[in-house]
């Protein structure tokens, strides 16, 4: 079978988030998808199948981090669809049954796909004690997010913090279910981009993740309320940076970039 690492939300190689991608007729065991995905040894590999026609989705989709299962994965459901779509397996909207609802993936001409996320909701809560240590920064506001991604979303006061962040990964693996989201407004509005993230998720083993779809879930509503608009565009990253167009429609949230396949070859086992 074929297996590819696409780098999404990026329209160039080895930029954005490299995701492995592998298609099949049906989902093997789970100790089988848990170790390819160990095996790839990127932030996500995502398994996809198709689906009886006539249903609610077009496509059963898991994602694996290298050591667990999670629930909500933007980078690797974009680069899923852009292998069904570049490999001519599907045209115009994808529907995907996957752990956190039906998601939906949409191709444009110009080779941008649209992601149809769940928004997060946001609570307001206290900083944990230790986050100002573990992130190596003051901490403007902390908000909780949706069970669905499980983040803190960690608002700090620009974007040169943001960027010169040196966490300490091993206390923030305690201080939340998968991850922080570190945010910051753009330091020079009109470069491209309205505000800065880095995601660090060393509870689930990653401990930077270079461009994730669905922490913009959460940063999308965050933001749009702070800026008064509702399409939006992220940078996000440390080393690899990538771009994430978001737009907030109510309890939904759609998520566009590009993406490129780097590698393709056969998986053997």
């Amino acid at each position: 079978m074929r297996i590819r690492n696409v780098d999404a939300f990026t329209d160039r190689p080895f930029s954005g988030n490299p995701a492995g991608v592998v298609l099949l007729d049906a989902f093997p065991d789970d100790h089988w998808l848990q170790k390819v995905a160990a095996e790839v040894n990127l932030s996500e590999t995502a398994f996809a199948h198709p689906l009886p026609p006539g249903g609610e989705a077009d496509w059963a989709l898991r994602w694996f981090t290298p050591v667990t299962e999670v629930d909500m994965c933007g980078h690797a459901t974009l680069a899923t669809a852009h292998v069904l779509h570049t490999t001519g397996r599907a045209t115009g909207t994808v529907r995907f049954a996957a752990r956190c609802g039906i998601l939906a993936a949409t191709a444009a001409a110009d080779g941008s796909l649209t992601l149809d996320f769940p928004t997060s909701a946001l609570t307001p809560v206290p900083a944990p004690d230790g986050l100002a240590k573990a992130l190596g920064a003051e901490v403007v506001s902390v908000h909780d997010t949706s069970a669905h991604i499980g983040d803190l979303l960690v608002e700090l006061a620009d974007e040169a913090v943001v960027r010169a962040l040196s966490p300490d990964f091993a206390a923030l693996a305690t201080l939340s279910d998968r991850g922080v989201i570190a945010t910051a407004a753009a330091g020079e509005p009109g470069r491209g981009h309205d505000f800065v993230s880095r995601c660090f998720f060393p509870a689930v083993g990653i401990d930077e993740d270079p461009v994730t779809g669905s922490a913009h879930t959460a940063l999308a509503p965050f933001w749009s309320a702070r800026l008064g608009r509702d399409d939006l565009t992220g940078l996000q990253g440390g080393s690899r940076t990538g771009l994430v167009r978001t737009a907030l429609r109510g309890e939904r949230t759609l998520l566009t970039g590009t993406a490129v396949t780097v590698i393709e070859g056969d998986l053997l086992v």
